[in-house]
């Protein structure tokens, strides 16, 4: 009988030869050197692309999990790749330390959030594989490597960002801050004031995000900021609940266009605003329940506003079924060779589509505009590209396939989704 699997939004799916979770990393070398290829790594699920998808062997780190030491003069903390976000929070919480910054989902194992580049959202904070400190893989024949930011730092800069293709991400260093508050503000501005003073209202706080809701012409714009104030409740979260709505509006009214969007405009007028001061780890994270696939491009930080206006003449032009906000957020450069953010300040535009409805259309009207202003793609999430288009985008591009073939010289790793991606003849 043959296994199966499927990502989160049901998008991907796969039927390897075997499913496997190695209890240790001695049981994943030797599943390295015999299980059937390709091996691609599994963490939650949570990506868009078919990196997983495998007719070989998936491998779910699940069991290679949680903390393996910790220094508190340095604020770094040793762990596991298998380990959720959403664990990690709690378990930095309970040394002292924080995560300097995180994404709006806490699902994802913190090795495929480092293999594809996950990220929050502030001009001065990095994705995640900035905190690197030392990664230890094990590598395409089976053997055990470690390189340290000290010692091994072009090694750190290629596989930081690996994609599950520069061997199976085992145990990584990561350099954190002492844990935080911070005060989280949210409020609704008119769409066309925020891309008007957008570089302003970005940088002016350590983290800052908007979304923008399709046909209502206005954007929620969030602003958090270290604070030393007391906590105060967290308000509840009716993000769900707005979703429903918004997806009710635009089943019953899709022929009517003018009424759907006065009751958008309307509906996002009266949201509430926002103001509170939480503990780091209660402030991130949101719940996701309504199923999407998605989209997102990292684009230079400067085209932002451009792309992202010709994304909603677009959306509501032609694409009347879309009812997801867009999220935009911006990161700061970083030195990894693979990274959407190598050495430039990102705007990240993502653009949501229901996991009931086929996205493909909406994408691929979509993506040309992030192309023509220089975006480069997640590599978790929805694109079309290639290595040709990769090898344009990717100052060092060769090298980091360099550095692929060293550590997998015999293509344990390869599927057919990653040969096309790194131009890989099988």
């Amino acid at each position: 009988m043959s296994n199966s699997w499927s990502n989160w939004s049901g998008l991907v799916t796969a039927s390897p030869k075997q499913i496997a979770t190695p209890a240790d990393v001695g049981a994943l070398a030797d599943l390295v050197r015999t299980a059937p290829s390709p091996l691609r790594v599994v963490g939650a699920g949570h990506s868009f692309t078919p990196l997983v998808q495998s007719e070989g062997t998936i491998v779910s780190l699940e069991k290679i999990a949680g903390l393996v030491s910790h220094d508190a003069a340095t604020n770094r903390a040793r762990v596991r790749a298998g380990t959720r976000l959403g664990s990690l929070m709690h378990i930095l919480e309970g040394i002292g330390q924080g995560l300097p910054n995180m994404g709006d989902i806490d699902k994802q194992a913190i090795g495929g959030a480092l293999g594809t580049a996950t990220h929050g959202s502030g001009p001065k904070l990095g994705a995640y594989h900035t905190q690197l400190e030392t990664v230890q893989i094990v590598d395409g024949q089976g053997k055990l490597r470690d390189f340290s930011r000290t010692n091994d730092q072009d090694l750190i800069h290629a596989t930081g960002v690996a994609l599950g293709s520069f061997g199976v991400l085992t145990e990584v260093t990561l350099n954190n801050i002492a844990t935080y508050r911070l005060r989280r503000r949210k409020w609704v501005l008119p769409i066309a004031d925020m891309l008007r003073d957008f570089e302003t209202m970005m940088a002016g706080h350590r983290s800052a995000e908007f979304y923008y809701i399709p046909f209502s012409g206005y954007a929620q714009f969030i602003a958090s900021d270290i604070s030393d104030a007391a906590v105060t409740p967290r308000p509840t979260e009716d993000d769900e609940e707005g979703l429903a709505t918004l997806r009710k509006l635009r089943t019953v009214l899709r022929w009517l266009p003018s009424l759907r969007g006065a009751l958008i405009k309307g509906a996002v007028k009266k949201i509430a605003s926002e103001d509170y001061v939480q503990d780091w780890l209660n402030v991130y994270a949101s719940d996701r329940r309504t199923k999407f696939n998605e989209m997102e491009y990292h684009l230079p930080y400067e085209e932002g506003p451009k792309a992202l206006a010709e994304i909603i003449a677009l959306t509501e032009k032609h694409f009347p079924e879309v009812y997801f906000p867009m999220e935009v957020r911006s990161v700061a450069p970083d030195e990894f060779w693979l990274s959407p953010f190598h050495k430039r300040l990102t705007c990240s535009i993502a653009i949501h589509h229901d996991a009931a409805n086929d996205p493909l259309p909406f994408m691929r009207a979509a993506e040309p505009i992030f192309r023509k202003y220089g975006g480069r793609p997640h590599w978790g999430k929805m694109h079309s590209l290639k290595a040709a288009d990769f090898k344009k985008l990717y100052p060092r591009w060769d090298e980091a396939m360099a550095v692929r073939r060293d550590i997998d010289p015999d293509n344990r790793f390869v599927s057919p989704y990653t040969a096309g991606l790194f131009g890989i003849e099988r």
